[in-house]
């Protein structure tokens, strides 16, 4: 075999590996540490540690931390997947329209997604310490002149605000994708044949819509079950603790508590919730796709 049909041969293989190689070594081999570690007690400052088994995991579960991030999260992430899919679909129905500067609302409207989430935590957290006290005064509105982010009935409204303010750019993406691949003659024949609009959305569009909606479920709620840098640059989990997710709590037993053991416990705990919520959606919703 000569030098020239090694190469075609084989080329194909060498890219595969490359991408393979990478993927082991930057997501295999931290993932199979974080679950061998969660088995000690290792506290991240010493080489040395000892295996303790299931004991993190017995302290989880044992632990009103824990389920209280649990709870806060299950929450914030039911607020980022239900506001993602509807606003998702409101929005992407109005930029499916044929109206003038569509272009232009269709750029302008996915500026936040181009912007880092620390960047968007940071501005929004000035913009709730300063901004929206003095809007509040000038208004008169009395429970709008404190900042919202240190009250415990407001700060997760707030949070999920700006969440969805920078999430709902690739949702919108997503659905627009999907309106623009149902065929137009089957809207048209749906028309013909006295369908309302209600009627067409609910039989027609939702249906074609199932594969986006599926992963946008999923994208959100990968997005509110981990989040963390968000959580972090508003409001550091506060105040007292009530906006604290899981990934913070990982973050705080890990770098502020140095309990690396019980924090990879955690964060094992939470991929496997995240694996058998896509697993379920995942099925359902093919039984329902066009």
């Amino acid at each position: 075999m000569n030098k020239k049909s090694f190469i075609s041969k084989y080329w194909a293989y060498i890219f595969v590996a490359i991408p393979v190689i990478l993927q082991l070594v930057f997501f295999f081999y931290p993932m199979v540490n974080g679950v061998i570690y969660s088995l000690t007690d290792w506290t991240g400052l010493t080489r040395s540690f000892n295996f303790i088994g299931f004991e993190n995991y017995v302290t989880i579960f044992h632990d009103k931390a824990f389920y209280h991030s649990l709870g806060f999260t299950i929450l914030f992430t039911i607020g980022l997947v239900v506001g993602e899919i509807v606003l998702g679909i409101w929005l992407a129905s109005l930029l499916n329209r044929k109206i003038r500067a569509v272009g232009f609302f269709r750029t302008w409207y996915f500026f936040p997604a181009v912007l880092s989430t620390v960047t968007i935590g940071l501005i929004f957290s000035q913009l709730f310490n300063y901004g929206v006290p003095q809007i509040g005064e000038a208004l008169g509105i009395k429970w709008l002149s404190s900042n919202l982010l240190f009250n415990e009935k407001s700060v997760f409204w707030s949070v999920l605000f700006v969440a969805l303010w920078q999430g709902l750019a690739m949702p919108v993406v997503i659905f627009l994708a999907g309106f623009q691949s149902i065929p137009e003659d089957i809207k048209e024949a749906a028309q013909i044949d006295g369908a309302t609009p209600r009627q067409q959305f609910f039989q027609i569009e939702v249906p074609f819509l199932l594969p986006s909606i599926s992963m946008v479920f999923i994208m959100a709620m990968k997005s509110g079950l981990t989040a963390f840098d968000l959580i972090y640059s508003l409001t550091k989990g506060g105040p007292d603790g009530k906006t604290e997710t899981l990934g913070l709590m990982v973050f705080k037993n890990a770098f502020t508590n140095n309990q690396f053991g019980y924090a990879n416990a955690v964060a094992v705990v939470l991929f496997v919730i995240i694996t058998i919520i896509s697993v379920v959606q995942i099925t359902m919703s093919r039984k329902f796709e066009v």
